[in-house]
Formats: structure tokens, sequence, C-alpha cells
């Protein structure tokens, strides 16, 4: 059996989560910093490293039913990696170019959240890859909503939250897929004008495992402030009248210009685009709010946006 390039273990993976320094940028105290930590800790409980996948969603569900028929629950957090994806496809079965040199994988969640809170998910993936492409020195990426990341126009990572229900507890849970480019630095002709790598950016390459170990570090750090925000706003607010606290969305505002751009919208927008418009706010459930040119506002919680 080829062994993976990209391998990463959980110990790795603790030992980036415990070197973190994100606590004082967030303003939170040591002690709210290690419940964060903890809630977050289970992402990377487990971790699996294939050389070639045809979808790491699919092997995904895969290992939901084998832990399943060998009368066992796969372990909530664990990592599916591949050095390559044959078959990868995003929104819409779009075609995602997924060759050696890129960070490829899917994460697995059991669907335990309350409402608010999995509204919110989808932006935790795009927010642990800008933290962990700015640490590299890329000041300037950006989210764009709800989760790609982009540097100067150009993607250098996008994301995918699907729903599964396993087919024999009916247990339910996310997966997280997630692509971002890295090392690799040749795309197909329809992706070579918008379509960017770290390497390209950095003039280098860089250490595929360290960096994968950084972005899991960063994503259970923002799912740990997830189920945190989701923990304050239960104690505060039993009557579920709303947020007590705007924790993701705070963080998601300062790495996102997506904010005050005019926007191309769609549930499909490649395909078929609906309307032009101007964003003016995210709402607490991580609704995107745009003021048309007639100055009626639209709130859209799914779909996707182009800046133009």
């Amino acid at each position: 059996m080829t062994v993976a390039q990209n391998t990463v273990t959980p110990a790795m993976l603790r030992a980036r989560i415990v070197g973190s320094e994100q606590t004082p940028r967030l303003g939170l105290s040591a002690a709210d910093s290690e419940i964060i930590l903890r809630l977050g800790g289970h992402v990377g409980s487990e971790i699996e490293c294939y050389s070639v996948l045809g979808r790491a969603m699919e092997q995904a569900r895969a290992h939901i039913r084998m832990a399943e028929q060998a009368g066992r629950t796969a372990a909530g957090g664990t990592v599916i990696l591949a050095d390559c994806l044959a078959g990868s496809k995003g929104r819409f079965t779009r075609n995602w170019h997924a060759p050696i040199g890129g960070i490829w994988g899917c994460l697995l969640l059991p669907d335990g959240l309350l409402d608010r809170a999995r509204m919110l998910l989808p932006l935790t993936l795009g927010m642990a890859c800008c933290e962990m492409v700015r640490e590299q020195g890329i000041s300037q990426a950006a989210v764009r909503w709800v989760n790609d990341v982009l540097v100067d126009g150009r993607k250098l990572a996008g994301f995918l939250v699907e729903g599964y229900r396993a087919p024999l507890s009916g247990e339910n849970w996310f997966l997280l897929g997630f692509g971002i480019n890295v090392n690799n630095t040749t795309f197909p002709a329809e992706l070579s004008a918008s379509a960017v790598s770290l390497s390209q950016l950095l003039g280098r390459s860089l250490d595929l495992p360290a960096l994968t170990a950084s972005f899991l570090a960063r994503l259970a750090w923002n799912i740990g402030l997830l189920l945190y925000q989701e923990q304050q706003d239960l104690m505060v607010l039993p009557d579920d009248s709303g947020p007590a606290c705007h924790l993701v969305l705070d963080r998601w505002r300062s790495l996102s210009d997506t904010l005050g751009r005019r926007v191309l919208y769609g549930y499909n927008v490649e395909q078929q685009p609906q309307y032009r418009a101007r964003v003016v706010d995210i709402r607490p459930d991580g609704a995107l709010v745009m003021r048309l040119d007639d100055g009626h506002c639209l709130t859209e919680y799914s779909g996707e946006v182009r800046y133009c």
C-alpha cells in the first residue's frame, strides 16, 4: 500500500492546539480559552490518511457505515485526509481540482447543535483557513460569504458542509469537506485565472503536514468557539429570544471582505444568477442582508455570491 505523504497524527494536532496564540486576539480569559479548547478538542480525535481517494466525503460516509456494522459509533471529530482526490466535487457537483500538494479532506461531526449554532457551523471552516493563511504572512487573505477564502480575488480554498444520516442508528452527522491549494501550482485552463495556491503566493513550498495540523487546530478552536457561544446563549437566554454574544460572527467579520461589497447573488450563482445588490449586514444566524438598487433589502440564508 502506498504511504500517504500528508500524514498528520492526533498528537501533532494536539501540540498545535495547545500552542495556539488566539486567545489574546479575542480578549478571552485563560479560563474561557481552556473551555473553548476542551469543547473543540474532539476535532482530530482520529485521523485517517490516504494516498488517494475518490471523494473524502464518500469515505466519511463509508467510515460511519462500517463503524455501525461493527456495532459501534464512529468517533466524533474523525478527520479523513487524502494526498489527492480523483473524483472530488464542490457545490452542485462542480469539479474540484485536487491533485497532490493540497489539503484535501473531511471532518466528521455528530449533529448535536441547536439551530442557531448549526447555521453558523459553515463559517468556522473559512475562518480557520483564513487565520492559517494570514499566519503565513498573506495579510490580504479574506473570507467571502459563506466560507470561500480568496487572495486578491483568486480562490485559495473552498469548503462544503453536508448532512448525513447513519443508515442503522439514524444518527445525524455533519460532513465538513475542505480543499486548500498549498503546493499544487498548476490548474486546469478554466481555473488558471481564478485560482491560486499558497506556494505561488509565497514563492516557496510549504511543509504540508505541519500546515494541515495548523488548519485543523484552527478549526478545532473555531468549532470550540461556536460551542462555547452556544453555551453562553443558553445560560443568558433560556427563552431562545436571540444570541447573547457574537463571538463567531465578530471573528468572521474581522476576516471577511464581503460586508459593503456589491455582489451577484444566486443559489447556484454560476449557472443561475438571480440579482445584483450591495451587502449591508450579516445576521446573528449567518444570513446575508443585501440591499437592491431600488432600496429594498433581502435576507438570504443560503446560496452564494460573487463580487462585481
